[in-house]
């Protein structure tokens, strides 16, 4: 599969036929980003039912590291479901899942020792929280500003953003406490600051927390993302995540490693806390693990993870046997093309400081090889967010044949994250489509 190809304007009649389904039978609060409706992909690429091939630059919100339907992931499905559905692990278990223990241990850092496989995102977070709770004794939970963890009810507590995530929703779980994350553009909710005084200020006011408000005697841990991804892709200081953990373990904490978005390779690293030189007691895994099957996961410290007696961790779906044989190939995948991330990130990089100099919509240009994001502004002195902008450059890249999607607290950031097995001229295609699309819509400010 090649693109883009844009055979008709999207939606395409097929598309808009199909997609009065949704209006009739799926819930309002399901939403869609783009109006079309998927019929196959293939690694970096995604063909419609009208025909239209759409370079994919969102990738499954980062479930598609390895690419879109991998042969050797496609192949591995079919071999294990001829063999084995489902028998549940806490029943009767099976080689997979196992298997895929052993190779998270391999490729994690030293420190962590075993492993519980779950489902989504949120149940990896969830469980992550209860054995942290339950290793340390205590109760209570620091958070971040800008933060997603999930939209379970313990998810979108911990989760730094209210629309659309918490509104109306529920009361938050008692004993969760939000704090700042040093994101210097905006630094403890202003403007734009040096990293290094950003860092400083956030790391005096986490201080300052812990001495009046939050008690460190009642806290179990930090859970925290080492690149915040729905938060608009924050990259904290350098020396954010090591103090973190100092801060952590001077009061008998516990330091929760969120890499359900950032890891897999999708930094150009297995995983973005090696960026920092930390090693977290607790990880949490999902999205690019299976290729987009449902898999999830905790890894962390062995006498933390075997704290919980037995039968206190588990679930009906975790860790699924064809799931599993499909993590085990796409890990693979992506450790062969880390190299490629990396000059992926690089080319993205460098295109967009180059467009951030020649627009003036593009207040800033962040992240770590390719997860990387730039937020619109209508101006560069006030910081206002250019949150309709944003929505115009999705619909008009959409139209040229790539599909994009946003982030942010005023969601006025687009973010990337392309599978990184995709090609460089695929990458370059893109971002020329994005800077035609930025060019066309930044004239009209």
């Amino acid at each position: 599969m090649e693109g883009p190809k844009i055979k008709v304007v999207p939606p395409g009649p097929k598309s808009q036929e199909i997609l009065k389904l949704k209006d009739k039978y799926v819930a309002r609060g399901m939403s869609v980003a783009h109006p079309i409706v998927v019929e196959r992909a293939h690694g970096a690429f995604v063909e419609d039912v009208d025909g239209n091939v759409y370079i994919d630059f969102a990738g499954g919100i980062g479930v598609i590291n390895a690419g879109h339907t991998p042969d050797e992931v496609v192949e591995a499905i079919k071999e294990q479901s001829e063999k084995l559905l489902h028998t549940c692990f806490m029943v009767l278990p099976y080689e997979p899942f196992l298997h895929l223990a052993e190779r998270m241990v391999q490729i994690t850092p030293a420190n962590l020792e075993k492993v519980a496989l779950f489902n989504s995102g949120a149940e990896a977070v969830e469980n992550a929280i209860k054995i942290a709770i339950y290793s340390t004794g205590k109760q209570g939970i620091i958070t971040f500003d800008h933060a997603f963890h999930g939209r379970t009810r313990m998810g979108m507590t911990l989760t730094g953003k209210n629309k659309p995530y918490k509104y109306k929703l529920g009361m938050p779980i008692p004993g969760i406490w939000q704090l700042p994350y040093p994101y210097p553009y905006r630094c403890m909710g202003g403007k734009k600051t040096d990293p290094e005084e950003c860092l400083q200020r956030t790391l005096e006011y986490i201080d300052f927390k812990l001495r009046t408000h939050i008690s460190p005697d009642e806290t179990a841990a930090f859970i925290a993302e080492p690149l915040q991804g729905e938060g608009g892709f924050i990259v904290p200081p350098k020396g954010f995540f090591p103090e973190l953990k100092k801060i952590a373990e001077e009061n008998e904490m516990l330091l929760i490693d969120d890499e359900i978005q950032s890891g897999f390779g999708r930094t150009g690293k297995m995983w973005a806390t090696e960026h920092f030189g930390t090693e977290p007691h607790i990880m949490t895994f999902a999205k690019s693990v299976a290729s987009g099957l449902p898999l999830s996961g905790v890894i962390g410290e062995a006498e933390i993870m075997d704290s919980v007696h037995p039968g206190g961790l588990g679930g009906t779906y975790g860790g699924n046997p064809v799931a599993c044989a499909a993590a085990l190939k796409t890990i693979d995948i992506i450790e062969k093309n880390l190299d490629n991330a990396v000059k992926i990130g690089d080319i993205i990089h460098k295109r967009f400081i180059d467009m951030q100099d020649e627009f003036k919509i593009i207040g800033d240009v962040r992240g770590l090889g390719p997860m990387i994001a730039m937020e619109l502004v209508k101006d560069r002195e006030t910081q206002e967010p250019a949150t309709e902008e944003t929505k115009k450059i999705l619909h008009k890249a959409l139209e040229k044949g790539l599909i994009l999607i946003k982030a942010g607290l005023f969601s006025n950031v687009i973010r990337i994250l392309v599978p990184i097995v995709a090609s460089i001229d695929t990458v370059e295609k893109g971002l020329d489509i994005f800077e035609d699309t930025i060019k066309e819509i930044s004239q009209q400010i």
